[in-house]
């Protein structure tokens, strides 16, 4: 019984992490400028990853999976926060200047 709410939740929340996805590629897609775009995706992107691998925890077996699977989620959280802030101040840079 628990394997199956455990499938039935994975399926729910990649589902709804795969929608987070198209969404932030719609605001890439849909935006007029480059500093909106990149609000859109990144924080759609962070969600859909998210709510990802929350879908996937429950299908893992051994608890070191489970923490790799956080490790790479934070990872991805820092590394596109930083190139988005690397990305918004060049534009931001080069549209005062």
């Amino acid at each position: 019984m628990m394997t199956w709410l455990f499938n039935i939740f994975t399926i729910v929340m990649i589902s709804f992490g795969a929608l987070f996805f198209l969404a932030g590629t719609a605001g890439l897609l849909r935006f007029p400028d480059t500093l909106s775009r990149l609000h859109a995706l990144t924080k759609a992107d962070n969600l859909g990853l998210g709510l990802i691998i929350l879908g996937l925890l429950p299908q893992i077996d051994w608890p070191f999976g489970a923490l790799k699977l956080g490790l790479v989620w934070v990872l991805v959280l820092l590394t596109g926060s930083a190139a988005s802030q690397i990305v918004g101040r060049k534009v931001h840079e080069e549209k005062n200047s």
